[in-house]
């Protein structure tokens, strides 16, 4: 197992190199002047432009550039935006909203999706079946920015006029603690929520087939030990498979949900980087979604082998 994980960290470099360049390179030949963008609506003076390319090294090649940026991600160093301040100070003030919304947004897709899968594939063509059936449909068939917008205004607004519950926050605050992130979290993970409980689904109800299943089924063993022990167990490799690489998902995906929701998370830090052509920034958040990822797939490529027994690595 050691030896796998050196090889797959060893093996993650080379990805984050190619994923860092191909940002770099479609940012660098985006039309528009970064500096310009800077001033806004104002021509941006000659002079200080002038100073300002030769500060951020806007003025030489693009390989050149890339080269910088790569060699100071190596030593720790994500770079500086336009305005003169650290990208990873950017970062550590933005990560801590969008890492806890993910984290409550996976918790919530990873309860709720596999209970729904489950509970629909022990009662296949019954009236719960058809519920999780229906129901997952519907919000895979909505946007996301739709049933945000419709959670603010049945869960947060009407619940509040019309019974005078005010538990879930239209606006993000802080001072909520873990209710603020409730109602966005729902949002941003509804999608998976509902693809995770058809996965799941459909993975016991493969799984309920299979021999060994029967032959524990024949043994005598009780129902609930078989689904748990043997049935449930094998089926969610496939289901953490996809959590696994959802969770990286979640945080880039925070983008609409954040602006519903007001968050200043990662999706708002983005937004205005691409809008005022931010570079250094975009690759920055890019190079830590991308260790996120890497990071979570050599997770879940461990808890294979805690899944089954039958899973070594050499």
């Amino acid at each position: 197992m050691g030896r796998y994980v050196i090889r797959r960290l060893i093996q993650a470099i080379p990805v984050l190199i190619g994923a860092t360049f191909l940002i770099y390179a479609i940012v660098f030949f985006l039309p528009g002047d970064p500096v310009q963008a800077l001033a806004g609506e104002k021509r941006a003076d000659p002079i200080v432009a002038a100073m300002i390319r030769q500060r951020y090294h806007l003025d030489e090649p693009f390989f050149v550039q890339y080269w910088d940026y790569i060699s100071g991600v190596f030593r720790g160093d994500l770079g500086e935006s336009l305005q003169g301040r650290k990208v990873a100070d950017m970062l550590g003030e933005a990560f801590p909203y969008t890492v806890n919304l993910a984290v409550v947004a996976f918790v919530i897709e990873a309860v709720v999706g596999v209970a729904a899968g489950v509970m629909a594939a022990l009662r296949k063509g019954k009236f719960l079946d058809q519920l999780v059936l229906i129901s997952t449909l519907l919000v895979i068939s909505v946007p996301v920015f739709v049933t945000g917008f419709i959670l603010q205004l049945v869960l947060g607004v009407q619940l509040k006029n019309s019974y005078g519950i005010d538990f879930f926050s239209v606006s993000f605050n802080e001072e909520d603690g873990i209710r603020a992130y409730l109602l966005p979290a729902f949002v941003l993970a509804s999608l998976s929520l509902a693809y995770v409980a058809r996965l799941t689904r459909t993975s016991l109800m493969e799984t309920m087939r299979a021999d060994y299943v029967r032959t524990a089924v024949a043994k005598g063993l009780k129902r609930r030990r078989v689904i748990v022990r043997h049935a449930l167990r094998n089926a969610l490799i496939p289901i953490v498979t996809f959590l696994g690489a959802d969770l990286g998902g979640l945080m880039g995906g925070a983008v609409i949900t954040e602006k519903i929701f007001n968050m200043h998370g990662i999706g708002g830090l983005i937004a205005q980087a691409v809008y005022q052509k931010q570079g250094t920034v975009i690759v920055g958040i890019v190079t830590l979604l991308v260790l996120i990822y890497l990071l979570t797939t050599l997770l879940v490529d461990m808890l294979y082998a805690v899944l089954d027994p039958r899973i070594r690595y050499e």
